[in-house]
């Protein structure tokens, strides 16, 4: 029985759930992660709750249940899906990058070589973008994309790799983890907030003590060091992402200095719309984006798919010769010929399923 594409990926990534389910191959710090959330949300619920709702507010473990319940589903979101992995070149484009990427080279010739020239200079909104060759993926990696050293795949709007969730923050899932974080922070302020108050109304009951009071309710202390300690950290990673959206850029960006001022001349930022808002409502408020891994067995789409491309490439060769039908002769190959601003070679059709949307 042929093995599925999950259980062939070449990167370094866990694939669960028939491949539903990606991750990173260390995990052992997202279960840290969760065992916090969960674990702490479970002491207030169990120890503070009930004095909370009757002395304070009924409303009170509701707001926690919620912001809980969407910390987890934000958690869950950005670790297990996609997080913008970039396919890595097939056979024939592997070869045809390696051999300089230009209209003469000669795929069938049994010559191992590589042009020396390893980027390419785009302008994307009026700016230069270099686009740098990954040797490990054999392709030229699009505008903020860059290769991760933990999962070895590329990761298009690669921000950073987070073992706190076990998985790569990209393109795909940034906008989860934004909000993953934000909620982790309301969650620790709000935890914070009334463990205090909880201890703070028992001292004033009786002649009994602050000390006392903590001594009553030994969860309540335990839940407020932990949100304490952990609330300085997600308040501040908050807060950095926070001026990242704003700005649209990336963390990777902002380490490397990619739009700092060189030389004395000011670059500029050719994603951000110069605007806080639009830059927010551009990063989270966007569509989200089809994963460009075809990890589940589809032939009924993959045949359909194929049919397209081979259509696709007949139409261009008859515009370009006339005379031809036969488009599967490969002495009749012209590889300056392309199809979406790429490359084709018609003998080659599982190269061009990227670049062809579905019907």
């Amino acid at each position: 029985m042929p093995k599925k594409r999950w259980e062939v990926f070449p990167g370094r990534n866990r694939f669960y759930c028939g491949g539903r389910i990606i991750m990173a191959k260390q995990i052992n710090v997202f279960f840290v992660t969760l065992f916090l959330i969960v674990g702490v949300s479970v002491l207030f619920f169990v120890f503070d709750s009930k004095f909370l709702s009757e002395r304070v507010n009924p409303v009170v473990p509701i707001i926690a249940a919620v912001l809980f319940v969407f910390t987890l589903l934000f958690l869950f979101r950005t670790s297990f899906s996609d997080p913008g992995i970039l396919p890595r070149a097939t056979g024939d484009e592997a070869t045809f990058n390696d051999r300089g990427a230009t209209s003469d080279v000669d795929l069938s010739a049994d010559v191992s070589y590589r042009n020396p020239s390893r980027t390419k200079d785009i302008l994307v909104n009026g700016e230069t973008v270099k686009l740098k060759y990954c040797f490990t993926c054999k392709i030229f990696r699009p505008p903020r994309a860059s290769h991760c050293s933990m999962c070895d795949n590329c990761i298009e709007r690669f921000d950073h790799h987070c073992p706190w969730i076990g998985n790569c923050v990209g393109k795909r899932n940034y906008k989860y983890f934004y909000l993953m974080i934000a909620t982790i922070t309301l969650l620790c302020i709000y935890i914070l907030t009334f463990t205090l108050v909880h201890i703070i109304m028992l001292s004033k009951e009786g002649d009994s003590t602050f000390i006392s009071a903590m001594s009553k309710t030994p969860a309540s202390v335990i839940e407020a060091l932990i949100c304490f300690l952990a609330v300085w950290s997600v308040l501040g990673l908050a807060g950095f992402h926070s001026y990242l959206t704003c700005t649209n850029q990336t963390t990777n960006e902002e380490i490397k200095g990619s739009w700092a001022q060189r030389h004395g001349e000011v670059v500029r930022n050719p994603y951000t719309a110069n605007n806080c808002c639009s830059n927010f409502a551009k990063i989270l408020c966007g569509p989200s984006y089809t994963s460009l891994l075809r990890l589940q067995e589809d032939k009924n789409k993959e045949k359909k798919d194929m049919e397209i491309v081979r259509e696709k490439i007949e139409k261009m060769y008859a515009e370009q010769r006339p005379n031809q039908t036969d488009i599967n002769n490969k002495d009749h190959w012209n590889p300056s010929s392309s199809v979406n601003g790429s490359p084709v070679d018609p003998t080659d059709l599982h190269a061009q399923l990227r670049n062809t949307p579905s019907p």
